[in-house]
């Protein structure tokens, strides 16, 4: 199934929006569209189902009519969205969405990511670190509960994990599942494998140590599987035809790059006429853009950041993407026709108003989730053919104080950037700077959600200004690759000179106490800036910072910063710990509020240590504080050191 969309929903003051329709997914056939919603702020979730020959939405189920609570964790359908199968609280639950009858699917442990086959006979569930797959005519001879890979709840080997992370698919016929086995003391390397309802499986060949990364891996219609797979380095990579008899697998594509490979998420994937899509860049002649190609054939403009295949249309030969066309603060749905007679390239755009939009595609009918500066939460609707036959969920009401960033690019690169002021300020009152580093996550989007979050920080007074800099993907290939083995110096220098060129357009934004806080790699980058800029910040918050590269997941680490053994100098210059030692205690001094990882508190207790012994003035907060309490510390925190 190639039909779903939307697998979170957006933030609404720090939390995600209650109400907002989410795992969105249209039947084949374009008849019904399947959702989830909770029932009002704090409310259960719910499962709906929207008619599109009526053109109207009907309850099918409420969580609390389950086991394991209110909040229901996954949803998934068969193929015409007659039923679907949701997790909740380890417990699994079939849901016949025509009958609306809901029936707890017994397990033989805690269960994630559940699937129904696309024939709607058979349910597959992760538990354990085994893919085990269940026949819903439970009175048949036979356990109706059969391993289908991996090991026994009693034993075997705990460091192997089948299908983790949702890397499992069925096949179309309902037949065998496709599934990756990870081997925990190799996490680098993944081998793939073809598992027949019998017992039997097929391995999948290629040459493994060359290209140890798996990238992608997708069914065709035909019943043939097509994977993506890369070299360690992320620099070259093959996309392979799967024949799932042998395992034997044929080069169909290269994809290469002197920095990394990135594929388009929805590719490779066969077309109707026989031939592969992929994605990939022009960086030549002028043009930037990332693109879909054909057998080689350019199927979209020079002029297009393509971000996601969601799916293929009723017309055959079209397919929906997701794409940025010049504004990285947006994102629009467009047609795109992949037919050999298309004059040259032939796309259409469906998303006409300002904003974020994704979507979900089954037949002819087209859900589409769109969010703006204009208005809260996702509005989803709901269109068969061209015409608007309904919406998921009623709109909801505007806030009089709702969050109207200024958005605007800045310097000789043209960085994107967002600047909240708060409720009623007065041109003229100076304001302290509070910089949202997002790491390497799209902060300047045109879509209220994110700002909602950021607008309480305005409440207690700062001007909120967030920073795309270099390395951000959103905005064209050159811009997130020239970071490679630099982003440290292009991410830090991007960030102190945007705040340069926005308090020359905002004169009211007091760069003599600026503050910069984050999570993650914007936690990494908060700390780093203040660090190695003092001139630039007085203070910083770091929320369960990277600390050290050497200790995130090697695909993210080396697509950046390239192996450690090629360069480990590289991966110095970007630890938190060795920029603790750089200066010491002399010089100007920016002192630091450090938040650990309550799973795992022994990097930030590491970089404290460094902290201590070279002198520098930092603050530790303890663990397992809750949201309000570790809001009030990083508030007044801010408000000490930025008087």
């Amino acid at each position: 199934m190639e039909h779903t969309a939307d697998h979170g929903a957006p933030l609404r003051n720090g939390v995600a929006d209650p109400v907002a329709p989410r795992c969105v997914t249209v039947a084949a056939d374009g008849s019904r569209v399947v959702f989830l919603r909770a029932a009002g702020e704090g409310g259960p979730d719910q499962v709906w189902v929207f008619d599109v020959d009526r053109g109207a939405q009907r309850l099918v189920a409420d969580a609390p009519e389950m086991t394991g609570g209110d909040r229901i964790d996954s949803l998934a359908t068969d193929a015409g969205a007659r039923a679907a199968v949701l997790s909740c609280g380890g417990h699994l639950h079939h849901v016949d969405l025509l009958g609306e009858k809901v029936t707890q699917v017994p397990t033989a442990g805690p269960a994630s990511d559940p699937r129904l086959d696309p024939t709607g006979t058979r349910i597959a569930y992760v538990t354990g670190g085994s893919l085990r797959v269940r026949r819903l005519d439970a009175d048949a001879a036979g356990d109706p509960d059969a391993l289908l890979a991996g090991e026994p709840a009693d034993g075997g080997q705990p460091y192997v994990s089948w299908g983790a992370g949702g890397r499992w698919w069925w096949a179309p016929d309902g037949r065998s599942v496709l599934a990756v086995r990870r081997d925990a003391r190799h996490p680098e390397q993944a081998s793939l494998h073809l598992l027949e309802l019998d017992g039997g499986w097929v391995d999948v060949h290629w040459d493994r140590e060359t290209y140890p990364r798996l990238a992608s891996a997708t069914w065709t219609e035909h019943g043939n599987p097509v994977v993506a797979v890369l070299r360690r380095s992320q620099q070259h990579g093959l996309v392979l035809a799967v024949d799932p008899r042998t395992g034997e697998t044929q080069v169909h594509a290269e994809l290469a790059d002197p920095r990394w490979v990135e594929p388009v998420p929805g590719t490779p994937r066969y077309l109707p006429d026989g031939r592969i899509l992929v994605g990939g860049e022009l960086a030549h002649d002028g043009y930037d853009a990332r693109c879909l190609f054909a057998d080689g054939t350019l199927l979209t403009p020079a002029s297009l950041y393509v971000r996601r295949v969601v799916g293929r249309l009723a017309s055959g030969a079209g397919i929906l993407v997701e794409a940025t066309a010049g504004e990285p603060a947006e994102q629009h749905l467009y047609e795109v026709d992949t037919s050999i007679s298309a004059a040259g390239v032939d796309i259409r755009r469906l998303t006409t108003t300002p904003g974020w939009h994704r979507g979900a595609v089954g037949g002819g009918t087209v859900a589409i989730g769109s969010e703006s500066l204009d208005h809260d939460g996702v509005r989803w609707t709901v269109w068969r053919a061209g015409v608007r036959v309904g919406e998921l969920s009623p709109a909801t009401e505007t806030g009089t104080g709702a969050p109207r960033p200024e958005l605007q690019r800045v310097t000789d690169r043209q960085v994107p950037t967002g600047v909240l002021y708060p409720g009623g300020h007065v041109l003229g009152r100076r304001l302290p700077v509070l910089v949202d580093a997002c790491g390497l996550e799209q902060g300047v989007r045109a879509a209220r959600a994110p700002w909602l979050a950021r607008q309480w920080w305005t409440g207690e007074g700062f001007a909120v200004v967030v920073v795309d800099h270099r390395g951000t993907p959103g905005i064209s290939p050159s811009y997130e690759k020239v970071v490679h083995r630099r982003l440290a110096d292009l991410a830090v220098a991007d960030v102190t000179e945007a705040l340069l060129a926005l308090s020359g357009k905002h004169t009211d934004l007091d760069l003599d106490r600026v503050a910069i806080r984050g999570r993650g790699v914007g936690g990494w980058l908060a700390a780093l800036t203040a660090l190695r800029r003092p001139d630039a910040v007085r203070c910083a918050i770091a929320e369960a910072p990277l600390v050290d590269w050497a200790d995130a997941d090697p695909t993210l680490a080396e697509r950046y910063l390239g192996s450690t053994a090629d360069g480990p100098d590289i991966y110095q210059h970007h630890s938190l710990v060795v920029a603790a030692t750089e200066l010491g205690a002399e010089g100007p001094q920016c002192p630091l509020l450090l938040v650990a990882d309550d799973a795992d508190p022994r990097p930030v207790r590491r970089l404290a240590a460094a902290l201590q012994a070279a002198g520098r003035p930092y603050t530790l907060l303890p663990t397992g504080l809750g949201p309000d309490e570790l809001r009030r510390a990083q508030r007044d925190f801010l408000h000490r050191h930025l008087r």
